[in-house]
Protein backbone atom coordinates (compact mmCIF):
# COMPACT_ATOMS: atom_id res chain seq x y z
CA UNK A 1 0.00 0.00 0.00
CA UNK A 2 1.66 3.21 -0.81
CA UNK A 3 2.09 5.27 1.99
CA UNK A 4 2.73 9.01 0.55
CA UNK A 5 2.29 11.28 -1.79
CA UNK A 6 4.61 13.62 -4.20
CA UNK A 7 4.87 16.85 -5.15
CA UNK A 8 7.23 18.56 -7.99
CA UNK A 9 7.44 22.36 -7.66
CA UNK A 10 8.45 24.32 -10.37
CA UNK A 11 10.14 27.61 -9.38
CA UNK A 12 10.83 30.58 -10.55
CA UNK A 13 14.72 30.02 -9.39
CA UNK A 14 14.96 26.30 -8.48
CA UNK A 15 12.76 22.59 -9.19
CA UNK A 16 12.44 20.48 -5.96
CA UNK A 17 10.53 17.27 -5.18
CA UNK A 18 8.60 16.82 -1.67
CA UNK A 19 6.94 13.54 -0.23
CA UNK A 20 4.96 14.04 2.25
CA UNK A 21 2.98 11.60 4.72
CA UNK A 22 -0.64 11.38 5.21
CA UNK A 23 -0.50 13.91 8.07
CA UNK A 24 0.79 16.18 5.58
CA UNK A 25 4.20 15.99 6.78
CA UNK A 26 7.42 15.99 5.22
CA UNK A 27 9.24 12.79 4.48
CA UNK A 28 12.06 13.61 1.76
CA UNK A 29 13.07 16.66 -0.25
CA UNK A 30 15.85 17.41 -2.70
CA UNK A 31 16.15 21.09 -4.66
CA UNK A 32 18.20 22.86 -7.41
CA UNK A 33 18.38 26.13 -8.88
CA UNK A 34 17.83 26.71 -12.68
CA UNK A 35 20.10 29.49 -14.69
CA UNK A 36 18.12 32.62 -14.84
CA UNK A 37 19.13 34.40 -18.17
CA UNK A 38 18.87 37.73 -19.33
CA UNK A 39 19.33 38.42 -22.88
CA UNK A 40 18.74 42.60 -22.52
CA UNK A 41 17.07 44.68 -19.90
CA UNK A 42 13.92 43.59 -18.63
CA UNK A 43 14.13 40.15 -20.42
CA UNK A 44 14.10 37.00 -18.38
CA UNK A 45 14.28 34.02 -19.60
CA UNK A 46 14.52 29.81 -18.81
CA UNK A 47 16.38 27.02 -20.36
CA UNK A 48 13.12 24.30 -20.01
CA UNK A 49 14.98 21.70 -21.38
CA UNK A 50 17.32 22.12 -17.99
CA UNK A 51 14.33 22.57 -15.75
CA UNK A 52 12.81 19.21 -17.17
CA UNK A 53 16.38 17.65 -16.40
CA UNK A 54 16.39 19.24 -12.97
CA UNK A 55 12.76 18.13 -12.07
CA UNK A 56 14.52 14.19 -13.13
CA UNK A 57 17.17 14.72 -11.04
CA UNK A 58 15.16 16.13 -8.13
CA UNK A 59 12.44 13.17 -8.15
CA UNK A 60 15.20 10.50 -8.22
CA UNK A 61 17.75 12.36 -5.66
CA UNK A 62 14.58 12.67 -3.02
CA UNK A 63 13.50 9.12 -3.51
CA UNK A 64 17.48 8.20 -2.82
CA UNK A 65 17.68 10.14 0.33
CA UNK A 66 14.77 8.69 1.51
CA UNK A 67 15.13 4.93 0.29
CA UNK A 68 11.61 4.85 -0.92
CA UNK A 69 10.93 3.56 -4.80
CA UNK A 70 8.65 5.10 -7.08
CA UNK A 71 5.77 2.47 -6.17
CA UNK A 72 5.72 3.98 -2.45
CA UNK A 73 3.79 7.07 -3.91
CA UNK A 74 -0.08 6.79 -4.14
CA UNK A 75 0.39 10.07 -6.75
CA UNK A 76 2.23 12.78 -8.12
CA UNK A 77 1.30 16.50 -7.98
CA UNK A 78 2.65 19.46 -9.79
CA UNK A 79 3.00 22.95 -9.09
CA UNK A 80 4.53 26.02 -11.32
CA UNK A 81 6.06 29.28 -11.63
CA UNK A 82 2.41 30.50 -13.47
CA UNK A 83 2.76 32.84 -16.49
CA UNK A 84 6.07 31.84 -17.62
CA UNK A 85 5.70 30.33 -21.39
CA UNK A 86 7.25 27.75 -22.85
CA UNK A 87 6.75 26.51 -26.59
CA UNK A 88 7.84 23.41 -28.00
CA UNK A 89 7.47 21.52 -30.88
CA UNK A 90 5.29 18.12 -30.30
CA UNK A 91 7.42 15.85 -32.94
CA UNK A 92 10.75 16.79 -31.62
CA UNK A 93 9.77 17.62 -28.36
CA UNK A 94 12.28 20.43 -28.07
CA UNK A 95 11.52 23.95 -26.90
CA UNK A 96 11.84 26.43 -30.04
CA UNK A 97 12.80 29.65 -27.62
CA UNK A 98 13.84 29.42 -24.32
CA UNK A 99 10.78 30.29 -21.83
CA UNK A 100 9.65 33.23 -20.93
CA UNK A 101 9.55 34.52 -17.69
CA UNK A 102 6.91 35.75 -16.06
CA UNK A 103 8.84 38.57 -14.89
CA UNK A 104 9.75 39.43 -18.58
CA UNK A 105 8.75 43.08 -19.82
CA UNK A 106 9.57 42.53 -23.63
CA UNK A 107 5.44 42.52 -24.20
CA UNK A 108 5.07 45.87 -22.97
CA UNK A 109 4.64 46.90 -26.91
CA UNK A 110 2.14 44.21 -27.22
CA UNK A 111 0.14 44.66 -23.95
CA UNK A 112 -0.27 48.89 -25.21
CA UNK A 113 -1.51 48.12 -28.70
CA UNK A 114 -4.40 45.57 -27.92
CA UNK A 115 -5.00 48.21 -24.83
CA UNK A 116 -5.75 51.09 -27.74
CA UNK A 117 -9.37 49.60 -28.09
CA UNK A 118 -10.80 49.55 -24.76
CA UNK A 119 -8.11 50.26 -22.73
CA UNK A 120 -6.15 48.27 -20.24
CA UNK A 121 -9.03 46.36 -18.90
CA UNK A 122 -9.95 45.49 -22.12
CA UNK A 123 -10.74 41.47 -21.93
CA UNK A 124 -11.21 41.90 -17.45
CA UNK A 125 -15.00 41.21 -17.21
CA UNK A 126 -14.18 37.62 -19.36
CA UNK A 127 -10.38 36.93 -17.65
CA UNK A 128 -10.30 38.81 -14.48
CA UNK A 129 -6.67 40.24 -15.62
CA UNK A 130 -5.54 43.78 -16.79
CA UNK A 131 -3.41 43.86 -20.08
CA UNK A 132 0.00 43.61 -18.83
CA UNK A 133 3.35 41.71 -19.38
CA UNK A 134 2.48 39.40 -16.25
CA UNK A 135 0.80 37.49 -18.22
CA UNK A 136 0.90 34.65 -20.70
CA UNK A 137 -1.04 34.92 -23.52
CA UNK A 138 0.93 38.27 -24.66
CA UNK A 139 3.97 36.17 -24.91
CA UNK A 140 2.63 33.91 -27.24
CA UNK A 141 1.80 36.53 -29.13
CA UNK A 142 5.51 37.90 -29.13
CA UNK A 143 6.85 34.44 -30.12
CA UNK A 144 4.30 34.06 -33.17
CA UNK A 145 6.05 37.14 -34.17
CA UNK A 146 9.62 37.27 -33.81
CA UNK A 147 10.64 33.58 -34.19
CA UNK A 148 11.23 33.03 -37.72
CA UNK A 149 8.68 29.94 -39.38
CA UNK A 150 6.67 29.53 -36.10
CA UNK A 151 3.18 30.63 -36.95
CA UNK A 152 3.29 28.40 -39.75
CA UNK A 153 3.91 25.25 -37.42
CA UNK A 154 1.27 26.37 -35.42
CA UNK A 155 -1.27 26.78 -37.89
CA UNK A 156 -0.27 23.27 -38.62
CA UNK A 157 -0.89 22.18 -35.12
CA UNK A 158 2.98 20.90 -34.67
CA UNK A 159 3.34 23.36 -31.64
CA UNK A 160 2.08 22.83 -28.39
CA UNK A 161 2.15 25.75 -25.54
CA UNK A 162 2.08 25.20 -21.96
CA UNK A 163 3.14 27.20 -18.83
CA UNK A 164 5.74 25.19 -17.20
CA UNK A 165 3.04 22.80 -15.74
CA UNK A 166 1.93 21.35 -18.95
CA UNK A 167 5.82 21.10 -20.11
CA UNK A 168 6.26 19.16 -17.01
CA UNK A 169 3.09 16.65 -17.42
CA UNK A 170 4.06 16.27 -20.79
CA UNK A 171 6.86 14.88 -20.35
CA UNK A 172 6.56 12.99 -17.11
CA UNK A 173 4.06 11.18 -19.36
CA UNK A 174 5.71 9.84 -22.36
CA UNK A 175 6.72 13.69 -24.27
CA UNK A 176 7.10 12.58 -27.77
CA UNK A 177 5.49 9.04 -27.17
CA UNK A 178 2.18 9.66 -26.26
CA UNK A 179 2.75 12.75 -23.35
CA UNK A 180 -0.53 14.84 -22.32
CA UNK A 181 -0.80 18.20 -23.14
CA UNK A 182 -2.76 19.32 -20.37
CA UNK A 183 -3.33 22.13 -17.72
CA UNK A 184 -5.54 22.76 -15.09
CA UNK A 185 -8.35 25.94 -14.29
CA UNK A 186 -5.51 28.05 -12.14
CA UNK A 187 -3.14 27.96 -14.46
CA UNK A 188 -5.13 28.42 -17.75
CA UNK A 189 -6.62 31.67 -15.73
CA UNK A 190 -3.43 33.46 -15.89
CA UNK A 191 -2.64 33.10 -19.54
CA UNK A 192 -5.60 36.15 -20.03
CA UNK A 193 -7.05 33.29 -22.91
CA UNK A 194 -9.31 31.75 -20.67
CA UNK A 195 -12.86 32.91 -19.96
CA UNK A 196 -13.71 32.65 -15.90
CA UNK A 197 -17.61 31.39 -16.45
CA UNK A 198 -16.78 28.83 -19.17
CA UNK A 199 -13.52 27.41 -17.81
CA UNK A 200 -12.55 26.59 -21.36
CA UNK A 201 -10.42 28.67 -23.98
CA UNK A 202 -12.32 32.06 -25.52
CA UNK A 203 -12.31 31.78 -29.20
CA UNK A 204 -12.83 36.08 -28.95
CA UNK A 205 -10.08 36.59 -27.58
CA UNK A 206 -7.64 34.16 -29.49
CA UNK A 207 -8.72 35.67 -32.57
CA UNK A 208 -7.55 38.86 -31.52
CA UNK A 209 -4.44 37.93 -30.44
CA UNK A 210 -3.77 35.57 -33.33
CA UNK A 211 -3.35 32.25 -31.30
CA UNK A 212 -4.55 28.86 -32.97
CA UNK A 213 -6.60 26.50 -30.41
CA UNK A 214 -4.46 23.99 -31.77
CA UNK A 215 -1.25 25.12 -29.45
CA UNK A 216 -3.60 24.99 -26.31
CA UNK A 217 -3.78 22.32 -23.70
CA UNK A 218 -6.96 20.72 -22.49
CA UNK A 219 -8.24 22.59 -19.37
CA UNK A 220 -8.65 19.94 -16.68
CA UNK A 221 -9.33 20.17 -12.79
CA UNK A 222 -7.23 20.72 -10.17
CA UNK A 223 -7.77 17.10 -8.92
CA UNK A 224 -8.05 14.36 -11.11
CA UNK A 225 -6.26 11.72 -12.59
CA UNK A 226 -4.69 12.86 -15.78
CA UNK A 227 -2.56 9.89 -16.47
CA UNK A 228 -0.03 7.96 -15.33
CA UNK A 229 3.98 8.88 -15.81
CA UNK A 230 7.01 7.15 -17.72
CA UNK A 231 9.98 8.59 -16.57
CA UNK A 232 11.01 8.71 -13.54
CA UNK A 233 8.18 7.44 -11.90
CA UNK A 234 6.79 4.75 -13.82
CA UNK A 235 2.88 3.99 -13.59
CA UNK A 236 2.57 6.70 -10.62
CA UNK A 237 -0.59 8.59 -11.75
CA UNK A 238 0.03 12.49 -12.28
CA UNK A 239 -3.62 13.39 -10.34
CA UNK A 240 -3.05 17.32 -9.31
CA UNK A 241 -1.52 20.82 -11.05
CA UNK A 242 -2.19 24.20 -9.48
CA UNK A 243 0.00 27.00 -10.54
CA UNK A 244 1.96 27.69 -7.02
CA UNK A 245 0.08 30.83 -5.57
CA UNK A 246 -3.35 28.49 -5.83
CA UNK A 247 -1.45 25.20 -4.16
CA UNK A 248 -0.42 27.17 -1.81
CA UNK A 249 -4.08 28.66 -0.77
CA UNK A 250 -5.13 25.02 -1.15
CA UNK A 251 -1.76 23.81 1.26
CA UNK A 252 -2.74 26.64 3.96
CA UNK A 253 -6.74 24.89 4.12
CA UNK A 254 -8.03 28.09 2.83
CA UNK A 255 -11.34 26.19 1.86
CA UNK A 256 -14.23 28.77 3.51
CA UNK A 257 -14.90 32.04 2.01
CA UNK A 258 -12.72 35.05 3.42
CA UNK A 259 -10.08 32.76 3.52
CA UNK A 260 -6.78 33.95 2.64
CA UNK A 261 -3.07 33.90 2.61
CA UNK A 262 0.31 35.41 2.12
CA UNK A 263 3.09 34.07 -0.14
CA UNK A 264 6.83 35.11 0.49
CA UNK A 265 8.44 33.61 -2.53
CA UNK A 266 10.57 35.87 -5.48
CA UNK A 267 7.50 37.75 -5.46
CA UNK A 268 4.63 38.08 -2.90
CA UNK A 269 1.17 36.37 -3.60
CA UNK A 270 -1.85 37.05 -1.58
CA UNK A 271 -5.06 35.34 -2.42
CA UNK A 272 -8.33 35.55 -0.71
CA UNK A 273 -11.30 32.77 -1.57
CA UNK A 274 -14.23 34.14 -2.27
CA UNK A 275 -16.62 31.19 -3.12
CA UNK A 276 -17.62 30.15 -6.13
CA UNK A 277 -18.67 33.13 -8.13
CA UNK A 278 -15.91 35.58 -9.82
CA UNK A 279 -15.64 38.96 -8.19
CA UNK A 280 -14.16 41.53 -10.28
CA UNK A 281 -11.86 43.70 -8.91
CA UNK A 282 -12.49 47.26 -8.28
CA UNK A 283 -8.89 48.40 -6.66
CA UNK A 284 -6.56 46.71 -8.75
CA UNK A 285 -6.76 43.17 -7.82
CA UNK A 286 -6.81 39.83 -9.90
CA UNK A 287 -10.30 37.29 -10.34
CA UNK A 288 -8.87 33.92 -10.67
CA UNK A 289 -8.99 30.53 -10.14
CA UNK A 290 -8.55 29.27 -6.62
CA UNK A 291 -8.90 25.39 -7.44
CA UNK A 292 -11.35 22.71 -8.97
CA UNK A 293 -11.71 19.39 -7.31
CA UNK A 294 -12.73 17.00 -9.85
CA UNK A 295 -16.18 17.28 -10.72
CA UNK A 296 -17.25 19.96 -7.70
CA UNK A 297 -18.04 23.59 -9.02
CA UNK A 298 -14.73 25.59 -9.28
CA UNK A 299 -13.88 27.66 -6.67
CA UNK A 300 -12.42 31.33 -7.54
CA UNK A 301 -10.07 34.03 -5.26
CA UNK A 302 -9.13 37.48 -5.33
CA UNK A 303 -5.24 37.95 -6.14
CA UNK A 304 -2.44 40.64 -4.84
CA UNK A 305 0.75 39.87 -7.40
CA UNK A 306 3.60 41.51 -6.22
CA UNK A 307 6.61 41.25 -8.58
CA UNK A 308 9.32 41.67 -6.71
CA UNK A 309 10.04 40.77 -2.84
CA UNK A 310 12.35 37.84 -1.95
CA UNK A 311 14.18 38.96 -5.50
CA UNK A 312 15.07 42.18 -3.97
CA UNK A 313 17.37 40.61 -1.17
CA UNK A 314 18.57 37.76 -3.69
CA UNK A 315 19.39 41.52 -6.26
CA UNK A 316 21.13 42.80 -3.17
CA UNK A 317 23.50 39.45 -2.87
CA UNK A 318 23.99 38.73 -6.26
CA UNK A 319 24.07 42.38 -8.14
CA UNK A 320 25.58 44.22 -4.95
CA UNK A 321 27.43 41.45 -3.35
CA UNK A 322 26.38 43.44 0.10
CA UNK A 323 25.28 39.77 1.52
CA UNK A 324 26.76 36.49 1.08
CA UNK A 325 23.25 34.61 1.80
CA UNK A 326 19.78 35.54 1.84
CA UNK A 327 19.49 34.34 5.66
CA UNK A 328 22.37 37.57 6.17
CA UNK A 329 19.73 40.26 5.15
CA UNK A 330 17.94 40.04 8.85
CA UNK A 331 21.66 40.31 10.14
CA UNK A 332 22.52 43.48 8.77
CA UNK A 333 19.13 44.56 9.23
CA UNK A 334 19.41 43.96 12.87
CA UNK A 335 22.20 46.51 12.99
CA UNK A 336 20.21 49.45 13.00
CA UNK A 337 16.80 50.34 14.81
CA UNK A 338 14.93 51.55 11.92
CA UNK A 339 15.26 52.62 8.59
CA UNK A 340 16.71 55.50 8.98
CA UNK A 341 14.21 57.49 6.53
CA UNK A 342 15.24 55.58 3.49
CA UNK A 343 12.66 53.66 1.59
CA UNK A 344 12.78 51.59 -1.52
CA UNK A 345 10.36 50.73 -4.41
CA UNK A 346 11.62 47.26 -6.13
CA UNK A 347 9.94 48.13 -9.49
CA UNK A 348 12.30 46.14 -11.58
CA UNK A 349 9.89 45.06 -13.56
CA UNK A 350 7.24 47.61 -13.32
CA UNK A 351 4.58 47.50 -10.62
CA UNK A 352 2.14 45.02 -10.34
CA UNK A 353 -0.66 44.92 -7.84
CA UNK A 354 -2.48 47.37 -7.29
CA UNK A 355 -1.32 49.73 -9.51
CA UNK A 356 -0.23 47.99 -12.97
CA UNK A 357 2.32 50.33 -13.99
CA UNK A 358 4.72 48.54 -16.39
CA UNK A 359 6.45 51.77 -17.51
CA UNK A 360 7.28 52.02 -13.34
CA UNK A 361 10.95 51.43 -12.12
CA UNK A 362 12.84 51.06 -9.17
CA UNK A 363 13.94 53.74 -6.57
CA UNK A 364 15.68 54.44 -3.23
CA UNK A 365 13.78 57.38 -1.81
CA UNK A 366 14.71 59.58 1.39
CA UNK A 367 18.54 58.82 1.42
CA UNK A 368 20.99 61.41 3.50
CA UNK A 369 24.86 61.02 4.54
CA UNK A 370 23.45 59.01 7.48
CA UNK A 371 21.97 56.21 5.55
CA UNK A 372 24.28 52.95 6.05
CA UNK A 373 23.57 49.57 4.26
CA UNK A 374 22.47 48.51 7.51
CA UNK A 375 19.06 51.09 6.68
CA UNK A 376 19.32 49.61 3.19
CA UNK A 377 18.94 45.99 4.46
CA UNK A 378 16.23 47.26 6.74
CA UNK A 379 14.33 49.24 3.76
CA UNK A 380 14.69 46.18 1.34
CA UNK A 381 12.65 43.79 4.01
CA UNK A 382 10.29 46.73 4.91
CA UNK A 383 9.61 46.79 1.23
CA UNK A 384 7.96 43.65 1.61
CA UNK A 385 5.54 44.83 4.18
CA UNK A 386 4.72 47.56 2.73
CA UNK A 387 3.71 46.40 -0.60
CA UNK A 388 1.88 43.96 1.39
CA UNK A 389 -0.16 46.36 3.15
CA UNK A 390 -1.34 47.97 -0.16
CA UNK A 391 -2.22 44.58 -1.19
CA UNK A 392 -4.23 44.00 2.14
CA UNK A 393 -6.01 47.61 1.84
CA UNK A 394 -7.40 46.86 -1.88
CA UNK A 395 -8.68 43.14 -0.54
CA UNK A 396 -10.90 44.45 2.48
CA UNK A 397 -11.85 47.20 0.09
CA UNK A 398 -13.05 44.68 -2.71
CA UNK A 399 -14.22 41.84 -0.49
CA UNK A 400 -15.91 44.61 2.16
CA UNK A 401 -14.58 41.78 4.79
CA UNK A 402 -11.90 43.40 7.14
CA UNK A 403 -9.16 40.19 7.70
CA UNK A 404 -8.46 39.65 10.82
CA UNK A 405 -5.19 37.49 10.76
CA UNK A 406 -2.81 36.44 7.61
CA UNK A 407 -1.46 32.95 6.47
CA UNK A 408 2.00 33.18 5.88
CA UNK A 409 4.22 30.35 4.07
CA UNK A 410 6.71 30.64 1.61
CA UNK A 411 10.96 31.02 2.07
CA UNK A 412 10.61 34.57 3.59
CA UNK A 413 9.11 33.67 6.60
CA UNK A 414 11.77 32.36 8.80
CA UNK A 415 12.84 36.03 8.62
CA UNK A 416 11.59 36.83 12.52
CA UNK A 417 12.31 40.70 11.80
CA UNK A 418 10.10 40.82 8.33
CA UNK A 419 7.15 39.30 10.26
CA UNK A 420 7.14 41.17 12.96
CA UNK A 421 7.13 44.15 10.82
CA UNK A 422 4.68 42.82 8.88
CA UNK A 423 2.52 42.38 11.59
CA UNK A 424 2.89 45.72 12.90
CA UNK A 425 2.39 47.60 9.83
CA UNK A 426 -1.18 45.88 8.81
CA UNK A 427 -2.71 45.76 12.45
CA UNK A 428 -3.12 42.05 12.44
CA UNK A 429 -1.77 38.60 13.57
CA UNK A 430 0.45 37.22 10.91
CA UNK A 431 0.70 33.13 11.72
CA UNK A 432 3.08 30.75 10.17
CA UNK A 433 1.95 27.18 9.92
CA UNK A 434 4.17 24.27 11.05
CA UNK A 435 4.58 22.94 7.04
CA UNK A 436 6.36 26.15 5.71
CA UNK A 437 6.10 25.58 2.31
CA UNK A 438 2.68 25.06 1.61
CA UNK A 439 2.75 25.45 -1.79
CA UNK A 440 4.36 21.71 -2.67
CA UNK A 441 1.53 20.66 0.03
CA UNK A 442 -0.53 22.01 -1.82
CA UNK A 443 0.00 19.94 -4.89
CA UNK A 444 0.19 16.53 -3.23
CA UNK A 445 -3.20 17.45 -1.35
CA UNK A 446 -4.50 17.85 -4.75
CA UNK A 447 -3.23 14.76 -5.83
CA UNK A 448 -4.14 12.77 -3.28
CA UNK A 449 -7.71 13.81 -2.94
CA UNK A 450 -7.82 12.35 -6.45
CA UNK A 451 -6.54 9.05 -5.93
CA UNK A 452 -8.64 8.78 -2.57
CA UNK A 453 -5.42 8.79 -0.35
CA UNK A 454 -7.04 12.39 1.66
CA UNK A 455 -11.06 11.32 1.82
CA UNK A 456 -12.25 14.98 1.87
CA UNK A 457 -10.84 18.23 2.75
CA UNK A 458 -11.88 18.19 6.03
CA UNK A 459 -9.14 15.72 6.68
CA UNK A 460 -6.76 18.18 5.09
CA UNK A 461 -7.66 20.78 7.24
CA UNK A 462 -6.69 18.56 10.79
CA UNK A 463 -2.97 18.54 9.44
CA UNK A 464 -2.60 22.44 9.53
CA UNK A 465 -0.91 23.08 12.38
CA UNK A 466 0.13 26.99 13.93
CA UNK A 467 3.80 27.02 14.25
CA UNK A 468 4.65 30.89 14.81
CA UNK A 469 1.91 33.57 15.63
CA UNK A 470 3.75 37.15 15.22
CA UNK A 471 1.14 40.18 17.17
CA UNK A 472 0.69 43.52 16.21
CA UNK A 473 2.97 46.06 18.32
CA UNK A 474 3.27 49.48 16.74
CA UNK A 475 1.78 52.55 17.34
CA UNK A 476 -0.95 52.81 15.24
CA UNK A 477 -0.33 57.01 14.51
CA UNK A 478 3.53 55.54 13.58
CA UNK A 479 2.25 52.83 11.55
CA UNK A 480 0.06 55.59 9.07
CA UNK A 481 3.35 58.20 9.54
CA UNK A 482 5.43 55.53 7.77
CA UNK A 483 2.89 54.34 5.43
CA UNK A 484 2.12 57.68 4.14
CA UNK A 485 5.87 58.13 3.33
CA UNK A 486 6.06 54.78 2.07
CA UNK A 487 3.53 55.90 -0.36
CA UNK A 488 5.11 58.86 -1.60
CA UNK A 489 7.78 57.02 -2.24
CA UNK A 490 5.98 54.61 -4.74
CA UNK A 491 4.55 57.66 -6.43
CA UNK A 492 8.29 58.49 -7.27
CA UNK A 493 9.13 55.56 -9.50
CA UNK A 494 5.72 56.06 -11.91
CA UNK A 495 6.22 56.80 -16.02
CA UNK A 496 10.11 56.57 -15.99
CA UNK A 497 10.20 54.60 -19.02
CA UNK A 498 9.57 56.86 -21.54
Amino acid sequence: MAEYVGALDQGTTSTRFMIFNHSGGVVGIDQKEHEQIYPKPGWVEHDAMEIWERSKEVIRVALQKTGLKASDLAAVGITNQRETAVVWDKKTGKPVHNAIVWQDTRTDTICNELAKDGGQDRFRAKVGLPLATYFSGPKIMWLLENVPGLRAKAEAGDLAFGNLDSWCIWNLTGGVHGGLHVTDVTNASRTMLMNLETLDWDPEILKIMGIPKAMLPQIRPSSEVYGKCVDPLPGIPVAGDLGDQQAAIFGQTCYSVGEAKNTYGTGNFMLLNTGTKPVQSKNGLLTTLGYKIGSQPAVYCLEGSIAITGALVQWMRDNLGLIKTSADIETLAKTVDDNGGAYFVPAFSGLFAPYWKSDARGVIAGLTRYVTKGHIARAVLEATAWQTREVLDAMNADSGVALTALKVDGGMVFNELLMQFQADVLGVPVIRPKVAETTALGAAYAAGLAVGFWKEVEELRKNWQVDRTWEPKMDATERENQYKLWKKAVTRTFDWVE
